[in-house]
């Protein structure tokens, strides 16, 4: 594949191909970190098939001397370890594509670009086809001049968990690796790439589920019940690993309907509560969600878009379940919906929501997607001591009432047995004791009650962040996991009167947004879904109607060169 319009990211991109079950995650695991802690800035991204076997699968890591964070399509070198990796990726090898491969696991293919490397054979020489993958580990690791030392200090402490003979096993077979890759010759193009080291100053490398699941711990979360649902179960896992540390009670329900009731009962009780889920696990929780909203029961629900209808494409990304998460739930009540782009915002967005949940009686959304949570990115560390919490719960009287009506709208929240008081809540309308009515004039009350929230939250809205010239004409706008890539798709243009608007809360929109949008002459909306779903929801809150976008639901993130390709088109007038 040809450069799309000149862009020519930065950095050298790895990706490794083969079937589900050949060890790719154990390479990118390793090669991202030894690549992290040599110095380099490190960013990679997965995609694959559903299916525990077979299938074509990729990672591509990108490393540099600068920061790198998103996808492109451009592919430095390739390693394919099975026959239809090369098929597979064909669209992103162009002439300068330097490709490794075990002809004895692809089969012989006249390509003189080919440059063969005997992983199965090394590895039967070691003692197991099954450290194939340790032996590419070691060969890429001598091509990016990682020491060796480095490089086996790694790979003893990844398998140190493991019987010794495995440990000895992977030793010897990165050492292999390792010694094959010191004599092949990188082209210059790579080279060049490769010349020098940056200073990453110890940055986090994260993805996105941890820095999710971090911002749920910071958020005081004491409770999360979920049904796995790929991509989003990596919270629940994380949580569940780190349960007995930070005195959280995880529990895997028996479907999404019991793991949304079950986190409204511990609220109820005083808990902070998450679930998470995906869009089809999310659809069957949407009376769940009604109830929170009818309760005014805090809960923090975190939905990891990836492309539907019904089953869809359940391991690929998408950003088409705005719509839906936003008017989620019969009846009318208020909500908040965080759309975090990058790690930072991930934790401190995740925080941010058990707070607002708590301090609003509402249910507060952490929309992500699957790009988002399986990406993992160098990152400035947070300071979490500067994420403090607020705890809005009051001790009960004998005259208390749970659903009170005031100027605000949020009534004082008791839970059972602290304090003297009867802690009444009900699905059904009901007065200010909790009791249910049928009165209409208090159904009115009540409903303007809980909108009556509405108000308030909006002064706690997220800013967009704004990326560019105060006077820039053009402005792409775009939400959730696109910030990275369209940053570096602009970066590209080199062009002063183009302007970046991230929002990363949707709902309810900061007044800002009317405020860059009011002073354009060209606005860019970019999503990932078929119909503008962000771009309709623009229009609604602020009366502006934003006149481009460039839309993708094929399954994949946009690449950097997509974007740019795009962008170059529209402001030429194409």
């Amino acid at each position: 594949m040809t450069k799309k319009g000149g862009c020519d990211p930065k950095g050298v991109s790895i990706v490794l191909c083969g079937a589900a079950g050949q060890g790719i995650q154990t390479v990118e695991s390793l090669l991202a970190l030894l690549a992290y802690h040599t110095g380099f800035f490190v960013f990679s991204t997965k995609e694959y098939m559903s299916r525990v076997r077979g299938g074509v699968n990729s990672t591509e890591i990108r490393i540099a001397s600068s920061p790198v964070k998103a996808y492109i399509d451009r592919i430095d070198i390739l390693v394919a370890l099975s026959p239809e990796s090369i098929l597979h990726t064909y669209h992103r090898v162009s002439k300068n594509t330097m490709i490794l491969a075990d002809t004895e696991a692809i089969g012989k293919i006249k390509d003189d670009s080919i440059v063969d490397i005997p992983l199965q054979k090394v590895a039967k020489t070691v003692g197991s086809p099954v450290v194939a993958n340790t032996v590419a580990v070691g060969i890429l690791s001598a091509m990016l001049k990682i020491p060796l030392d480095t490089v086996l200090s790694f790979v003893h402490s990844f398998f140190s968990k493991k019987k010794q003979t495995v440990v000895d096993l992977n030793i010897s077979a990165v050492t292999k690796g390792y010694t094959i890759g010191k004599k092949l010759s990188l082209p210059p193009n790579i080279i060049e790439k490769l010349s020098s080291i940056g200073n990453q100053k110890k940055l986090m490398l994260l993805n996105g589920t941890r820095a999710i699941s971090i911002g749920a711990l910071t958020g005081g979360c004491s409770f999360i019940s979920s049904y796995p649902m790929s991509p989003s179960t990596g919270v629940l896992t994380t949580l569940s690993q780190l349960s007995h540390r930070f005195d959280i009670i995880t529990e895997q329900a028996e479907d999404e309907i019991a793991a949304i009731n079950m986190a409204l009962g511990a609220s109820y009780a005083g808990a902070r509560s998450m679930v998470t889920t995906s869009g089809g696990g999310f659809a069957l929780m949407i009376e769940g969600v009604s109830l929170a909203g009818m309760l005014e029961q805090p809960v923090v629900i975190h939905v990891a878009q990836r492309p539907g209808p019904a089953t869809g494409l359940p391991t690929r990304t998408e950003q088409a379940d705005l719509e839906l998460v936003l008017y989620a739930g019969h009846g009318e009540f208020p909500r908040v919906i965080y759309t975090p782009g990058t790690v930072l915002e991930g934790i401190q967005l995740t925080h941010k929501a058990f707070n607002m949940a708590d301090a609003y009686q509402i249910p507060v959304f952490v929309l992500t997607d699957q790009y988002f949570v399986d990406s993992y990115y160098s990152s400035e560390p947070v300071d979490i001591t500067t994420l403090s919490n607020e705890y809005y719960v009051e001790t009960t009287t004998k005259r208390y009432n749970r659903y009170a009506l005031n100027k605000s709208g949020i009534s004082p929240r008791g839970i059972p047995g602290q304090g003297t008081g009867l802690v009444a809540v009900d699905s059904d309308e009901h007065d200010e004791t909790g009791r249910i009515t049928e009165d209409v004039h208090m159904r009115s009350q009540m409903v303007e009650k809980r909108l009556k929230k509405l108000k308030e939250i909006k002064k706690e809205a997220v800013p967009p962040t704004f990326i560019g010239k105060k006077n820039c004409s053009t402005l792409v706008i775009c939400w959730g996991s696109t910030i990275h890539i369209v940053n570096e798709a602009v970066e590209c243009l080199d062009d002063d009167t183009v302007g970046i608007l991230h929002c990363s809360q949707v709902y309810p929109l900061h007044p800002d947004v009317k405020k860059y949008l009011s002073k354009i002459s060209l606005g860019i909306c970019v999503e990932n879904n078929a119909t503008g779903q962000f771009q309709r929801l623009l229009f609604r809150e602020t009366g502006i109607m934003v006149e481009h976008k460039i839309l993708q639901y094929n399954g994949l993130p946009f690449s950097v060169e997509t974007i740019y390709s795009q962008l170059h088109q529209l402001l030429r007038g194409g």
